[in-house]
């Protein structure tokens, strides 16, 4: 049914459940499994950092970079421990720009997204999963 599972991967507990059952959905559809995550802007105070610091912005970016590097090394650990392969990659942009030109680039038949519980800060994220489920060029799975 589904040859190439894609999921959305952060450091959030909700992600970290998709992943885990898109492991799972890899597994018995012996379907390939990527996880993508976004290497996001820089904060807006980021202004005020450079006047002490030029190079600070860079050296920022490249913490996320790190961190999220990292992330996907633990992703693809659990994934084989269930006996999957795991692809990580780190996209740049806006979030929901970004991820969809990854799964066309990619030829994706199911996007895997972690839903969260509303509350004000994360309604703009569950504004993201909706664009999301909207425009994806696949199916889409959101898991509590």
């Amino acid at each position: 049914m589904f040859t190439k599972i894609v999921v959305a991967l952060n450091d959030l507990p909700e992600s970290q459940r998709a992943f885990r059952t898109a492991t799972e959905l890899a597994r018995a559809c012996n379907a390939e499994l990527a996880a993508v995550s976004i290497l996001g802007d820089l904060p807006a105070c980021t202004s005020f950092v450079i006047v002490v610091d030029p190079n600070a912005p860079n050296a920022m970016k490249e913490d996320r970079r790190r961190a999220q590097s990292e992330l996907h090394e633990k992703a693809s650990l659990l994934a084989l421990e269930h006996g999957v392969r795991a692809k990580g990659s780190i996209v740049e942009g806006r979030e929901v720009q970004a991820i969809l030109h990854f799964l066309k680039d990619e030829g994706t038949n199911l996007l895997v997204i972690g839903l969260h519980q509303h509350d004000f800060y994360l309604s703009r994220l569950w504004s993201s999963v909706y664009d999301l489920a909207q425009d994806a060029p696949c199916s889409v799975l959101g898991v509590h």
